[in-house]
């Protein structure tokens, strides 16, 4: 991994800026991350983060619908945007020498939307198409929506990002209006540049581009917390799918909502240990050596902005006859060894060794380190904690991983979805 120097300020106005030097090609992404995603919204009103989010590209006080994007692609610049759960954030990646002008239009769209109606009547049928697309007319985006929705009972994480369809059919234009004036302030926003940039050159084109923009009051915020133990659910499916499948969640923690980051740490091993590559556990176990299922996965993530969870899923092997009963029953296992008898250490040592690699490997990018400084920011951790973070999973212990799956993987957590195909509706 290169050399890098990171810099933090914040102007006046509240917008905090972090700048990365990455000096191995003539390169800059700038991205601009807001503190708002989709866990904001409220029944009744979802999907405005990331209606909003299509509605920054359709005009602005300098430029019309469309010229922001035109304008990039002429420069040779890649751009794009991305809303979650958590955070809705627009990049740029430019030749250095061209940083002014994604600064200038980003700090444009800020200050001078125009969320013109015409464009936004067009934009939400845009909207509904890729919900119908991405979620209503694909299985597997339809049953992570459902059982999403039944595994976070107690916080906005239960919301789609992209919003329910009645939703998207009244909103309007004020929604988003309202939506930009609420949350779309200096005081509420990060911007991480990353690449062959020296940090005096960058601070002065920031206070050029978004010094004027005033700082606005911004609404309290909540955490969004979910019950430790909501009680055992499940939701049984029948939908346009071929194969059966299963999906197991459990309710846990994230770095920011637990009192104990080793468990955290743990979990993360564990995911890894289970689902880490061809040599992991259920890889091993569950599809070559027992035949039982023809794919399967674990994945938690820790870098929430509230609670998590930690998702198993998997596909029986109905060509030898694998029934969804005995993939669940083989999940289980899989959880019950961990939890009756800590992983060796060279076991332990080995995925601990992936972990760390996988995460080395991403600061390769300048993408990916600008969206990792960019998230844990906005979730409300820190980037500092990146160094920290390597040096925490090497002091987690066989005991360790033990007592997170004795304390975690428990009925009282869990969620299931029993996915058919639907032929096989009763």
């Amino acid at each position: 991994m290169a050399q890098t120097t990171t810099t933090e300020f914040s102007l006046d106005n509240g917008l905090k800026v972090i700048v990365r030097e990455d000096h191995r090609a003539p390169v800059v992404v700038s991205q601009l991350w807001y503190k708002v995603g989709s866990s904001y919204e409220v029944p009744g009103n979802t999907g405005l983060a990331h209606a909003l989010e299509h509605m920054m590209f359709k005009g602005s006080s300098k430029l019309g619908p469309g010229e922001s994007s035109r304008i990039l692609r002429e420069l040779g610049a890649e751009e794009n945007a991305f809303t979650s759960d958590d955070y809705t954030a627009y990049y740029q990646v430019i030749a250095r020498d061209r940083l002014a002008v994604a600064l200038e239009m980003e700090a444009d769209r800020l200050a001078g939307l125009t969320l013109p109606e015409d464009e936004f009547i067009r934009e939400i049928e845009v909207i509904k198409e890729e919900r119908r697309m991405r979620t209503d007319d694909r299985p597997s985006g339809l049953a992570y929506e459902r059982f999403k929705a039944l595994a976070y009972p107690a916080s906005g994480y239960h919301i789609p990002t992209i919003g329910w369809m009645h939703d998207l059919e009244r909103m309007t234009i004020e929604d988003l209006r309202n939506w930009h004036q609420r949350w779309y302030a200096p005081n509420n926003a990060t911007l991480v540049i990353v690449g062959d940039v020296e940090p005096t050159a960058v601070k002065a084109l920031v206070q050029r581009y978004f010094a004027h923009i005033p700082a606005r009051p911004l609404p309290s915020v909540k955490q969004p917390l979910e019950l430790d133990e909501p009680g055992q659910r499940s939701i049984t499916l029948h939908l346009k799918t071929q194969l059966p499948s299963l999906m197991m969640g459990f309710n846990v923690p994230s770095l920011t909502s637990s009192n104990n980051p080793n468990d955290v740490h743990a979990l993360r091993l564990i995911s890894a240990l289970l689902d880490g590559g061809n040599s992991s556990r259920i890889p091993t176990q569950l599809e070559r050596e027992q035949e039982l299922v023809v794919g399967a996965s674990a994945w938690y993530n820790a870098f929430t902005r509230g609670s998590s969870l930690f998702i198993l899923s998997a596909t029986p092997n109905v060509q030898k006859g694998k029934t969804i009963a005995e993939v669940e029953q083989g999940l289980w296992q899989q959880i019950k060894q961990l939890q009756k008898t800590p992983p060796s250490a060279a076991e332990l040592a080995r995925v601990r060794a992936q972990v760390v690699a996988s995460e080395v490997y991403a600061q390769d990018s300048i993408t990916s380190q600008a969206t990792q400084i960019g998230m844990l920011e906005t979730v409300g951790l820190s980037w500092r904690i990146q160094e920290q973070d390597l040096a925490a999973l090497e002091t987690i212990t066989p005991a360790d991983i033990q007592a997170a799956a004795q304390k975690y993987f428990t009925n009282t957590r869990l969620t299931t979805a029993y996915i058919y195909p639907e032929e096989a509706r009763p």
